[in-house]
């Protein structure tokens, strides 16, 4: 029946109270930087789910955490609406990358949002304490001012260049966040350091010292989407710089 599954949309669920949000997005990527950063950003600020992605591009996967299953591709917001995450925690193939992004950002402008965040990790050997920017000429400066080194060349590619690309036409801000991380392992220190440079751009308050020594616990914990993320890349790197 995958004809009665959409190329991707948004359902929403329950009442929220988006308005112009300032949107985040984790997915899966080099020492799985941008979906652990997304997931503490969720669970400091207590933000609750409010939607969700469909699409037949998806595999046919879903998540359970603590039993309890839940959609792999989910969207949460902050208590006053102000704050918007995206998470993707599975492998999203090139195949679905254009409709996905469009979907993103058709929804995000019936929000009201004017500025799109893309969380990711560059695969390295190590992590050296520095967050990197890439953004449109306005930003530049904000985020230099604040610590953010940019990045003086490189390719994005996958559902984060796909999103970037689309903010490029559209009044919604693209600007991505990175850190080098491991390539082997996920990398929550990495994860902290982006966090951190949201801090100070954002001026959010979101602690992150319980993250960075959760290394070891979260190479256990997220070892199969880490080897699946591995094996994806074989076939596609999504970050060069």
């Amino acid at each position: 029946m995958q004809q009665n599954i959409p190329e991707a949309e948004i359902y929403e669920v329950g009442k929220n109270k988006l308005k112009n949000p300032t949107i985040f997005v984790g997915f899966v990527g080099a020492g799985l930087v941008g979906t652990i950063a997304v997931d503490h950003m969720i669970n400091e600020l207590d933000m609750k789910e409010v939607g969700f992605l469909r699409s037949k591009h998806l595999p046919p996967s879903t998540v359970f955490m603590q039993g309890r299953l839940r959609h792999p591709f989910r969207i949460y917001s902050n208590s006053d609406g102000s704050i918007c995450a995206i998470i993707c925690e599975i492998v999203i193939s090139q195949d679905g990358i254009y409709n996905i992004a469009m979907a993103i950002l058709d929804w995000a402008e019936k929000k009201g949002s004017t500025e799109i965040i893309v969380l990711d990790g560059v695969a390295d050997k190590k992590h050296d304490g520095n967050a990197f920017f890439a953004a449109e000429v306005d930003l530049c400066r904000v985020m230099e001012e604040n610590d953010i080194q940019m990045v003086p060349q490189g390719f994005i590619t996958g559902i984060s260049g796909g999103i970037l690309n689309e903010c490029l036409i559209r009044k919604i801000r693209g600007i991505t966040l990175l850190a080098k991380a491991d390539e082997l392992t996920p990398d929550p220190v990495a994860a902290a350091t982006i966090i951190d440079a949201i801090n100070r751009v954002y001026d959010t308050e979101i602690n992150t010292k319980n993250l960075k020594k959760q290394k070891e616990q979260m190479s256990t914990d997220l070892k199969e989407l880490s080897d699946k993320y591995s094996e994806h890349k074989k076939i596609d790197s999504n970050m060069y710089m």
